[in-house]
C-alpha cells in the first residue's frame, strides 16, 4: 500500500470524541486503497477496557484496537443553525462547504479561548431532534446524541437509550455568547459567558428531521453562540467493518502502541486474568489490520499472561494469524467467532458492500475448524422479511454446517439511535416496499424489534438450530450400559449468551 501520512499538529484530542484525555494524536494517513477514509494514528493511555456492571454482556473485559469516532452516534444538528466564520459573520450551517475559515476553541494553559479553525468534512442525515431551549432566547435544534460544551464540561442533549452518559438537564449552563448579535470578533479571545445560556427546556419535536453536521480541526464550533462538540463524518455504504449496517465509520482511530500498553496492564498484580473479548464493538481483523497488524501482539500478549481470550470478526485476515492462534491455544482457552449475516449474494453487497463475501468468511470457518478451533458463527442481524423467512434460515444454516462451525448465535435486527437513519435510508433506496414495515416494527426511537416479534422468531430458528446441530453439543459414543448408542453432550460454550443480548458490529 502507499500510504501517506500528515502530521496533525496542534489538533485538539477533543476531536476525538471517547479518546479525550486518553490518547495523543500522532498523525493522519489516507490511502487510495480506502477512498473517502481516514486513519487518525493515537497513542492510547490503556488497552484493557471494563465493561460497565449493568451490561449484560458476559464477559468483563474488551480490548478494541481499533475504533470509530464513536460507533451508533451521529452529532447533528439543524441546517439553519447558526456558524460563527472566522470572519467575524454568523452564517447558516446549510451555506457551509469543506474548507471554510470559521471559529472554534481550543485549550491555552488555563483557559479556553476562541480559535480560527477549518471545516474539514460535511455530511447530512435525517433523523429524531430536540429543541434546546435557553433563557436567553436562544435556540438549538440538535439530535439528542449532539454535545454541547456546558460549565460543566462536555453534556449530550438526551441520556443514553441503554446505560448512562452526561446529558443536559434544566438550569445546566451553556458556555458561549448566545444568539443576541449579528456578528462577532472574538479570536483569540478567552471563553467568557455573559449571557444568560441556562436550560430552560428540552423538548422533542415530532417525527424525523434532516440534520447536518461538520468537522473541524479543533473538534468544535460555536453553533448558534454556544459551543457544540463536532464528531467525524460518517461513510454511509463504502466500508463495514465496525458497528455495522449502513452507518460506516469513515474515520477510524488506531491505537498503534495497544500492544505495549497490554503488556504493562497484564503484569499487574491485580490482573485476576478474567476472558478478554476482542471484537464485541469493533472488528480487530478490519482490513486495516493488513497495515498496522496489531493482532499478533496482542494475542502473545494475552497468552504469555494466561489470559483466555475470545475473538469476534467478519474479517478473513484472522487466516493469517491462525498459527499463533493455535500456539495460543495450548496455553489458553481460545474461543473464535465469526460474523456471517448474508446468504443471498444480492443482499451482501448492497448492505455490506465493503466486507469479505460470504463465502470467503465460510471458508474462514473451515480453516479455523481444519486448524482445531470449535467455531461459533453469529447469525446475526436476521432481517425482517428479508431474512427471515424457514427457506432463508434453513440455507444458512446449511452452509454454516458444512463449513465446519459447531454453534450458532441469532439475533433480530437491532438499529441503535446513530444507525436507524442511516439504515432506514439505505432501506428507502433498496426496498422502499418494506419501508413502512420497518418504521411499524422499529418506531420512534426504538432500537430493538418488538417482543411479539422476537418471540416469533425464535420459535422459528430454535428447531432450524438443533435440526443442524448447530447448538453447541457433540454426538459421542456412549457406554452400552445407557441402551443407546450414541448421545449428545454440552461442549464448553463460548462465552456469549445463547440468543445475544446486544449485537456487536452489524447493526
Amino acid at each position: 500500500m502507499r500510504w501517506q501520512g500528515q502530521k496533525l499538529g496542534d489538533t485538539d484530542s477533543a476531536a476525538l470524541p471517547g479518546l479525550e484525555n486518553r490518547a495523543g494524536i500522532l498523525r493522519t494517513v489516507t490511502t487510495p486503497e480506502f477512498a473517502g477514509m481516514t486513519f487518525h494514528e493515537v497513542l492510547a493511555k490503556s488497552a484493557l477496557n471494563k465493561v460497565p456492571g449493568a451490561s449484560r454482556m458476559p464477559f468483563a473485559w474488551t480490548i478494541n484496537p481499533y475504533r470509530g469516532c464513536s460507533h451508533a452516534c451521529v452529532y447533528c444538528l439543524s441546517p439553519d443553525t447558526l456558524i460563527l466564520c472566522a470572519d467575524g459573520r454568523q452564517r447558516p450551517l446549510r451555506d457551509l462547504e469543506i474548507g471554510d475559515e470559521i471559529i472554534g476553541t481550543e485549550v491555552q494553559g488555563a483557559y479556553r479561548r476562541y480559535v480560527r479553525t477549518t471545516i474539514t468534512a460535511k455530511w447530512d442525515s435525517r433523523k429524531p431532534a430536540y429543541r434546546v431551549g435557553l433563557a436567553d432566547g436562544t435556540q438549538l435544534v440538535a439530535s439528542g446524541d449532539h454535545r454541547f460544551l456546558t460549565d460543566r464540561g462536555w453534556k449530550h442533549v438526551t441520556d443514553a437509550e441503554t446505560g448512562q452518559r452526561p446529558h443536559l438537564t434544566l438550569n445546566n449552563r451553556l458556555m458561549g455568547f448566545g444568539i443576541g448579535v449579528d456578528s462577532i470578533s472574538v479570536e483569540r479571545t478567552a471563553v467568557k459567558t455573559v449571557a444568560d445560556l441556562r436550560v430552560v427546556e428540552i423538548v422533542p419535536l415530532e417525527g424525523e428531521h434532516d440534520l447536518l453536521d461538520i468537522t473541524t480541526g479543533t473538534g468544535d464550533f460555536i453553533a448558534n453562540g454556544v459551543i457544540s462538540h463536532n464528531c467525524f463524518a460518517r461513510g454511509t455504504h463504502e466500508y463495514l467493518d465496525l458497528d455495522g449496517g449502513a452507518d460506516f465509520d469513515s474515520q477510524i482511530v488506531v491505537k498503534v502502541n495497544v500492544a505495549e500498553i497490554l503488556e504493562k496492564e497484564l503484569r499487574r498484580g491485580s490482573w485476576q486474568h478474567e476472558l478478554v473479548a476482542l471484537g464485541t464493538n469493533t472488528d480487530p481483523y478490519q482490513r486495516a489490520e493488513g497495515r498496522y497488524k496489531l493482532m499478533p501482539s496482542i494475542i502473545e500478549a494475552l497468552a504469555a499472561s494466561g489470559t483466555p481470550m475470545s475473538i469476534l470478526t467478519k474479517g478473513t485476515l484472522i487466516r493469517r494469524d491462525i498459527p499463533q492462534l493455535v500456539k495460543a491455544a495450548q496455553r489458553v482457552h481460545v474461543d473464535i467467532q465469526m460474523s456471517i449475516a448474508m446468504y443471498d449474494d444480492e443482499l451482501q453487497k448492497a448492505i455490506e458492500p465493503g466486507t469479505p463475501t460470504t463465502q470467503a468468511r465460510l471458508d474462514t470457518v473451515r480453516a479455523l475448524t481444519d486448524a482445531g478451533f470449535r467455531v461459533t458463527v453469529f447469525l446475526m442481524p436476521i432481517m425482517p422479511h428479508m431474512t427471515d423467512s424457514v427457506d432463508a434460515i434453513d440455507t444458512a444454516l446449511a452452509r454454516i454446517k458444512a463449513a465446519g462451525a459447531v454453534r450458532v448465535i441469532y439475533g433480530a435486527l437491532h438499529l441503535r439511535p446513530g444507525v436507524k437513519p442511516w439504515f432506514m435510508q439505505w432501506l428507502g433506496e433498496f426496498r422502499p416496499d418494506l419501508l413502512s414495515s420497518y418504521r411499524g416494527l422499529y418506531p420512534g426511537m426504538s432500537a430493538e424489534a418488538p417482543k411479539p416479534y422476537r418471540q416469533w422468531l425464535s420459535k422459528r430458528v430454535r428447531p432450524l438450530i438443533r435440526m443442524h446441530r448447530l447448538d453447541g453439543y457433540d454426538e459421542i459414543e456412549v457406554e452400552p450400559a445407557s441402551g443407546r448408542g450414541f448421545g449428545r453432550m454440552p461442549v464448553r460454550p463460548a462465552p456469549v449468551a445463547a440468543s445475544a443480548p446486544a449485537q456487536p458490529m452489524l447493526f
